[in-house]
């Protein structure tokens, strides 16, 4: 709860003009931001000038911002959702996950851990874009943004029971979709063996 104070505080500053608050908001928030963007954008200089964008946005709309029970990080999420989907309107996305495990195979000349990395990346990828919208959401803030349930709740407008089981479900559908490629390899093994 202090920190929700703290930020409360900070936010009170930069609407006052206070730069520096607003940076200290910046640098609270920013990796957060930029790991929820980096999730759903192919390339980590998109997903950086998706945080440039939202800071920017941020900065333009602080005046008229109100908590009204959406606290601020929150916020900032729901202006970064919002900025996705504009880019959306515009091209469909990939949901691109660590690419730095298959360069760093490739760097350590290991080309048949890279193509493995590759692989699962892709089943992984295919899994969460069969996920709902919302499934998929809940995720990419859980995992990716490092958001609590509690703040999902808020930016998703859900109680926190809600998201969970929402997170619950996502999970479980991801597991079903890659489980049986791995348990029919790992048969397939056996018999081989």
């Amino acid at each position: 709860m202090g920190d929700d104070l703290e930020v409360g505080r900070l936010v009170a500053r930069a609407r006052a003009g206070d730069r520096q608050a607003f940076g200290e908001l910046y640098d609270r928030h920013a990796e957060r931001v930029f790991r929820f963007a980096l999730a759903r954008l192919p390339e980590p200089a998109d997903a950086e000038d998706l945080v440039q964008r939202v800071f920017l946005k941020a900065i333009e709309a602080l005046p008229r911002y109100e908590e009204r029970g959406l606290p601020f990080g929150a916020w900032l999420f729901r202006i970064a959702r919002n900025a996705l989907i504009d880019r959306d309107r515009v091209r469909r996305p990939t949901l691109p996950l660590d690419d730095a495990a298959q360069a760093h195979a490739a760097e350590h000349e290991q080309p048949a851990r890279a193509v493995e990395l590759s692989a699962e990346q892709e089943r992984v990828r295919a899994a969460l874009a069969a996920l709902t919208a919302e499934q998929r959401d809940v995720l990419v803030y859980r995992y990716f943004a490092g958001l609590t349930p509690s703040e999902i709740a808020a930016l998703m407008g859900k109680r926190e029971g809600s998201v969970r089981s929402l997170q619950f479900r996502a999970l479980a559908a991801m597991k079903r979709r890659l489980e049986p490629e791995s348990a029919a390899a790992g048969r397939l093994a056996e018999d081989v063996l």
